[in-house]
């Protein structure tokens, strides 16, 4: 087996250490818009995933999630349909919203510039998501100490 380099070990470290990927190909949502019912019972299915672990690339209750993984198995599981796979190609996906219309079921995406992270939002201020390494699928609040100065978007389907 050939060794990598220093340099080369870094800059897989560091492709491999974000939740996003940086595809830049984005399918649009289907046009029929999620019923409140619909929208509900993703918030509901996303809740009951707290608690599975975090994985890179993971998108399965065995093998855990990561947290586009976690977004793309719960509106398939609800939907029949899933979003795309990154985070990246997830900030293109469905309709944008104002903050201040923020509903159940909506995706959340965070950071500056191009989105790195993203969760389901599940009501009165809180979401869904698969934070990192080690971790696993909690709820936070859009109002913390850390997601509240981060740049959120919000996308509907």
């Amino acid at each position: 087996m050939r060794r990598l380099p220093g340099s080369a070990l870094l800059l897989a470290a560091a492709l491999l250490s974000g939740c996003a990927s940086q595809q830049t190909s984005a399918p649009r949502a289907p046009r029929a818009a999620l019923s409140s019912e619909q929208a509900n019972d993703i918030a509901i299915h996303a809740l009951g995933l707290v608690g599975t672990p975090y994985r890179y690339g993971g998108n399965t209750i065995e093998g855990g999630f990561d947290c586009s993984g976690l977004i793309g198995y719960v509106y398939r599981s609800r939907m029949g349909a899933a979003p795309p796979r990154t985070v990246a190609q997830l900030s293109d996906f469905g309709d944008p919203v104002a903050t201040r219309e923020l509903r159940s079921g909506d995706m959340v995406l965070f950071g500056h510039g191009r989105p790195t992270h993203a969760g389901i939002y599940v009501g009165e201020g809180r979401f869904v998501h698969a934070p990192s390494t080690g971790g696993e699928v909690r709820l936070d609040r859009l109002d913390g100490p850390y997601w509240s100065r981060q740049t959120l978007k919000v996308r509907r389907l």
